[in-house]
């Protein structure tokens, strides 16, 4: 019986109460949002894909200007 008794007290008294402390922690940092730094990220993100966009029409127009069966090849 001491044989479960102490290592189910010393993890209720230590274990526990640091595990539920560091989970929370964890969801409310999860749960606040983008960082400063990823929002830096993301916008940058979508100006390359907006270029990359105006890249692909331009190109589009190229092709259609130039070889006009280009799409069902």
């Amino acid at each position: 019986m001491n044989y479960i008794v102490i290592p189910l007290s010393i993890f209720f008294i230590f274990v526990a109460p640091l595990w539920l402390i560091l989970h929370y922690r964890s969801q409310q940092k999860m749960n606040k949002g983008l960082s400063e730094k990823d929002q830096e990220q993301l916008q940058a993100l979508v100006t390359r894909t907006e270029q990359l966009q105006k890249r692909i029409i331009s190109l589009e127009k190229i092709l259609d200007a130039s070889c006009q069966n280009w799409r069902q090849k």
